[in-house]
């Protein structure tokens, strides 16, 4: 069947046709235990009343009373027989009216007439009428007729209004995302399955998007970031082979070889962390535990610079999470107010906790990064170029690493420039409320 819309339809002639075969039979089933024994106790009165006559007042009473029936049952004519069929009256053969014994009563249609007959307890007399049954114009069930039809139209409208044109829309939208129309989008306020299926739907598009829309730009600032060190690397390689001093321009390939890798593995993290966040392992993880961890991998670094980590403060909460991916965020916004804080200078971390979430607090005593570059530094491949050019910034990715990992466990990761230096705050939901989405 190519279209639901006539399944539909099928399905409300079968629920019909069902309910006409339900309904006539419970029709015969109240025909045989209510009305049929209202009628036997009518023909049973009929019968009593024309045997009475019959003993009281003869022929003539009896005609007169048939008459009466006659009467008041208009088309019908009624007859009182002995147990042998003979008309009491015109003393007539009428046995072929009369079932077969060992019957006492029947109600039969013959020859297009109706026949109703009816024996005496003692089996001495029938009662028997025989009549044509009224046939009733075909315009009395018309209205009838247009009401089950106008009621199949209605549902069936119904049924495609509200089920199967919804569904085309979503499917119509469906292709064309496909087509590559990646802002489509299912609009619907239903709160039903059919609602439900199109926010779904608006949720994938929306990763779906995100995803596509990420890996082009991030495909483009590959290459923009790989073509500065190959070029070098091209260079020193060049240069190797002229130069008479060969270990300086070793010294320069193995730079930057090294660059190029570093930044090869924090891409293969990034993409890793936000193409597929729910691939995370969770665990409990105490967030003491990771701030010690990071803080002491740090100090080394920031003592070659001669500067100082100071802390402040204290974790005893816990984090449902990948220890690892947290510990990587946090080392990666220190090492960030390492790489540009001054010389001899302090890079302090605060940390605090209350019932639901933790806050850790990184502050160096750099340039800082310019206000309008606040909301841009946790972009990939983003690096303020004075800090840069000064410095010698990282690859770009260790900020936005440390977000998609902060992102991952619901939490949140914000900057602000603190005069002087830069102030990077996370906040990360406890274990009471924490889980990886």
């Amino acid at each position: 069947m190519k279209s639901l819309y006539f399944g539909v339809a099928l399905a409300m002639v079968a629920t019909l046709s069902i309910s006409f075969v339900i309904f006539h039979s419970i029709s015969n089933r109240l025909q045989q235990k209510t009305i049929d024994p209202a009628f036997d106790r009518i023909d049973e009165l009929e019968l009593e009343s024309a045997r009475a006559a019959l003993t009281s007042g003869g022929p003539l009473a009896l005609k007169i009373y048939l008459a009466r029936l006659d009467h008041v049952f208009r088309g019908s004519s009624h007859y009182l027989l002995d147990s042998r069929g003979i008309d009491v009256l015109s003393s007539e053969t009428r046995a072929t009216l009369l079932p077969p014994p060992p019957r006492s009563r029947w109600r039969t249609r013959a020859n297009g007439h109706y026949i109703r007959a009816h024996r005496s307890p003692d089996g001495q007399y029938w009662i028997v009428a025989v009549g044509v049954p009224e046939q009733p114009h075909t315009w009395t069930y018309l209205p009838f007729y247009f009401l089950v039809i106008g009621a199949t139209v209605v549902l069936c409208w119904l049924a495609w209004a509200g089920v199967v044109s919804p569904i085309r829309r979503i499917a119509a939208s469906i292709a064309l995302f496909g087509e590559g129309n990646l802002s489509t989008r299912v609009q619907s306020w239903r709160q039903d399955e059919i609602g439900q299926l199109a926010r779904s739907f608006n949720q994938m598009a929306d990763r779906l998007q995100k995803l596509i829309v990420s890996e082009r730009r991030l495909l483009g600032d590959i290459s923009h970031e790989l073509r500065s060190p190959l070029a070098r690397l091209k260079f020193a390689i060049k240069l190797a082979r002229t130069t008479a001093d060969s270990k300086t321009a070793l010294d320069r390939i193995e730079r930057d070889v090294d660059r190029i890798a570093a930044l090869v593995a924090d891409i293969v993290e990034f993409s890793f962390i936000e193409c597929d966040p729910a691939a995370q392992v969770a665990g409990i993880a105490g967030l003491a535990d990771i701030m010690d961890d990071v803080i002491r991998d740090c100090a080394v670094e920031a003592e070659t610079r001669g500067c100082r980590i100071a802390v402040a403060g204290q974790l005893a909460g816990e984090i449902v999470g990948n220890r690892e991916l947290l510990r990587r965020a946090v080392e990666n916004v220190l090492r960030n107010g390492i790489r540009y804080s001054p010389d001899h200078s302090t890079i302090d971390v605060s940390i605090s906790e209350n019932t639901h979430t933790a806050a850790i607090t990184i502050r160096d005593y750099g340039p800082g990064v310019p206000g309008q570059a606040l909301t841009q530094i946790f972009d990939p491949f983003f690096r303020v170029e004075e800090a840069r050019n000064a410095m010698g910034g990282g690859s770009g990715l260790g900020l936005s690493i440390a977000k998609q990992a902060v992102q991952v466990h619901r939490g949140t990761i914000t900057a602000e420039n603190a005069s002087p230096g830069l102030r990077v705050q996370i906040i990360l939901p406890l274990s009471s409320v924490a889980s990886v989405h």
